[in-house]
């Protein structure tokens, strides 16, 4: 797929999608008749293995290496792991295990992935028969909706709340927070009380606490979240302990889990159906997955650290210093990036949340200016759903979150399926990309967290 055949975002004529490079390189792949594979798989805590495996070229060019490391950050922020394992030619397998080093380019991912599974993280270079067995340990949760229930769903420009009884919503609201800025974990637990408080007011009584939270979450403690950026190390241990600490105060179960797990489980839901992906575009991007037997298979699906773009010049991520990835191109972030190039000037101390909603009053007046950063967003969403589709079997993609909501959610909408029927029609054949009705654009998270606890 050469730079010729690529539907360009209007506002973003330098973006190369990830989905057509790697299109270009299998074909350059072909064209040498290379016999060369590369597996990469990842170990997680659970037992579980996944494993990925592509022809490559047996040479050590530029784009060689750069396929080889991207597919490496992709299997590591979609499905985790302590241990990356690399079999394949010995200049690829030595690239990718300088670059995922304390030391190496990749510094960060080794760092949050030690943090997440509280071990050191390992790449070992092994001959293919050394690599693990695939072994994938799955479950089901959520989808219960008998009872009194709160859920909620913490962003990092506003959290929501919503009352459900036996499935029914009685009350759900937002409201806006910036809790990355906060030393002090009192203000986390205090704006979290304060929502549940609000939301138990329409219900006789509470039964259960379902939450959906930005971050690695881990038996309804944070590992790692950008929540909690700016909690010095000597009170992370009480930052990390607020939803335990809610549940024995409450003195109710209470269930939380990252948002890219929750926005699928609220896909499946909405569109009765499994095989789904769910993507929140907030002020990141959170994606979840639930594969077609209903169940959740214990993967990260962080996919707001993996990289869409591959043009050199695109932008660093602020926290993870990498370039192109999908917080940039899914979320507040995305609308705040292309407001240079539409015209749009906006007070410099405005905050993302506002500026968005600038763009979407711009839009909903008609202005052109807006529609083309909706377009923009969603020429990015028919490439990173191609890219996407390489490496999770889904047939329906739920859109949410506060950059969906208007008019502008369906440009967004609109342009990646026509990105998917243009330049990958088979793959436009099985998936489906849905938007839910309005309200649920903004609060369909916390009411599914709603039905993740059991009683």
């Amino acid at each position: 797929m050469s730079d010729a055949s690529i539907i360009l975002p209007p506002l973003d004529l330098g973006f190369r999608p990830a989905a057509a490079f790697n299109a270009d390189y299998r074909a350059s792949v072909a064209a040498v008749g290379s016999q060369a594979k590369l597996l990469l798989a990842v170990e997680r805590n659970n037992g579980g293995v996944t494993r990925h495996e592509v022809p490559i070229r047996d040479d050590a060019a530029a784009e060689t290496l750069l396929y080889a490391e991207r597919l490496a950050k992709f299997i590591l922020w979609a499905w985790g792991g302590h241990t990356l394992y690399v079999a394949g030619p010995k200049a690829v397998a030595d690239y990718i295990s300088a670059t995922y080093s304390a030391t190496g380019a990749r510094a960060f991912d080794v760092g949050i992935m030690t943090k997440i599974y509280g071990r050191p993280f390992a790449v070992k270079t092994v001959a293919p028969e050394a690599v693990p067995a695939e072994k994938e340990v799955t479950e089901r949760v959520g989808g219960n909706l008998t009872g009194c229930r709160i859920g909620f769903d913490l962003g990092a420009s506003d959290y929501k709340v919503a009352a459900v009884k036996d499935g029914e919503v009685l009350y759900s609201d937002e409201f806006p927070w910036n809790p990355r800025v906060e030393s002090d974990p009192s203000y986390h637990y205090n704006h979290l009380k304060s929502g549940l408080e609000a939301a138990a007011k329409h219900l006789p009584r509470v039964d259960g606490i379902g939450g959906s939270s930005a971050g690695v979450i881990v038996d309804n403690q944070y590992r790692v979240a950008s929540l909690l950026r700016s909690i010095p190390a000597d009170k992370m241990g009480e930052a990390a302990g607020i939803f335990d600490r809610i549940g024995r105060e409450w003195n109710v179960p209470l269930v939380v889990l990252n948002d890219g797990d929750v926005s699928a489980l609220a896909g499946a839901l909405s569109l009765e159906s499994n095989g789904i992906m769910g993507m929140a575009l907030g002020s990141s991007e959170a994606v979840g997955f639930i594969d077609k037997a209903g169940h959740f298979g214990g993967w990260l699906n962080e996919l707001a650290f993996v990289p869409i773009d591959y043009n050199k010049s695109a932008p660093p991520d602020e926290w993870s210093g990498d370039i192109g990835v999908g917080a940039l191109y899914f979320s507040q972030q995305a609308v705040n990036k292309l407001l240079p190039s539409a015209g749009i000037e906006l007070p410099a101390e405005m905050a993302l949340p506002e500026r968005l909603v600038q763009v979407q009053e711009l839009m909903a007046k008609g202005d052109i200016r807006a529609r083309r950063i909706y377009e923009s967003i969603g020429v990015y969403l028919g490439y990173g759903l191609a890219h996407y589709a390489e490496f999770y079997d889904f047939h329906k993609v739920l859109m949410l979150g506060r950059v969906m909501t208007g008019d502008g959610g369906l440009i967004i909408i609109e342009e990646g399926r026509r990105v998917l029927k243009s330049r990958f029609p088979e793959l436009s054949k099985r998936i489906a990309v849905e938007l839910p009705d309005e309200r649920s654009r903004r609060v369909g998270q916390a009411v599914a967290a709603a039905s993740l606890p059991m009683f």
